[in-house]
């Protein structure tokens, strides 16, 4: 590798930051979508509100099931929620698809992005009336034009371009394109220092790579100048750096938590994520 390619490959690395967890394994994943009928879930009491839908979107190395703690918290409290699976594949693709899966609900919805899904909510929700507030877990906030890129160039911090390797992949027209993975060696003390060793391995060997692409991709809207959010800033993360996080969460204007947790933290604190998530959603709910 010539070293013009080497430095991209670094920089792609560390905005893979947009990484989450990797848990497609995890023993205590719950399921990826709960309808009410199922569960009882998102009913009113007389005179109140609908809960909100709670739909949360996954980032990179990571599927739905990386939400799992998380969404036992959010169901004990009455809500419906639905985990959409992200290809991870471009920006604009993965919103495109987690639009389709908010024009298929009724009521209010507060929509959730773990790291690289910040990028994804952040475009999914613009126009789409039912979504009333958006909250972010260690996750990009992009404006128009920025990308995930960009955004992790404004600080250093992020240590996972060491924990990566580059492969190939191939492209639904032909040719090839390059995709981001974490080495199951490093995974644990990379993003989820803190989380038992078992499950981390399991994360490790479930993770799903990013195409270096979709790292790349310009966010073409921003749905948070329009909507109230909330941030969540995890103070040990290894892959956004908390400097990022704290600016795109002020520029934002979140309502913002600090959590001493790595990146992984829906796994790792999955209290207080529901939490931040459950005040996101009483604020929608007292709204209307």
């Amino acid at each position: 590798m010539d070293s013009s390619l080497s430095r991209r490959t670094v920089t792609l690395s560390a905005l893979a930051g947009a990484a989450a967890l990797g848990t497609s394994g995890l023993a205590h994943a719950a399921p990826a979508a709960v309808t009410p009928a199922a569960t009882g879930a998102g009913a009113a009491g007389p005179g109140k509100s609908p809960l909100p839908t709670l739909v949360l979107v996954h980032g990179a190395f990571t599927d739905a099931s990386s939400w799992g703690p998380v969404i036992k918290e959010l169901q004990r409290k009455g809500h419906r929620v639905v985990a959409p699976p992200v290809l991870l594949r471009g920006v604009a693709a993965d919103a495109a698809y987690v639009r389709s899966v908010l024009d298929t609900i009724e009521g209010p919805v507060v929509l959730v992005g773990h790291s690289y899904g910040g990028s994804v909510i952040s475009q999914a929700a613009v126009g789409a009336a039912q979504v009333k507030a958006l909250v972010y877990i260690a996750a990009f906030v992009p404006d128009v034009g920025e990308s995930a890129a960009a955004l992790t160039d404004k600080y250093p911090g992020s240590t996972l371009a060491r924990a990566t390797v580059t492969r190939k992949y191939p492209l639904p027209g032909g040719g090839q394109g390059d995709e981001l993975v974490i080495r199951q060696e490093l995974f644990r003390q990379q993003f989820a220092a803190g989380v038992p060793v078992t499950t981390a391995r399991t994360m490790a060997v479930g993770q799903r790579p990013i195409a270096v692409a979709a790292l790349q991709e310009r966010a073409t809207a921003a749905a948070w100048k329009k909507l109230p959010n909330w941030y969540l800033i995890a103070t040990e993360d290894r892959n956004i750096p908390p400097k990022a996080q704290r600016w795109m969460a002020a520029r934002a204007k979140a309502h913002t938590v600090t959590v001493h947790a790595p990146h992984a933290a829906a796994v790792s604190d999955p209290r207080a994520v529901s939490e931040l998530i459950l005040k996101a959603a009483h604020a929608v709910r007292s709204a209307h």
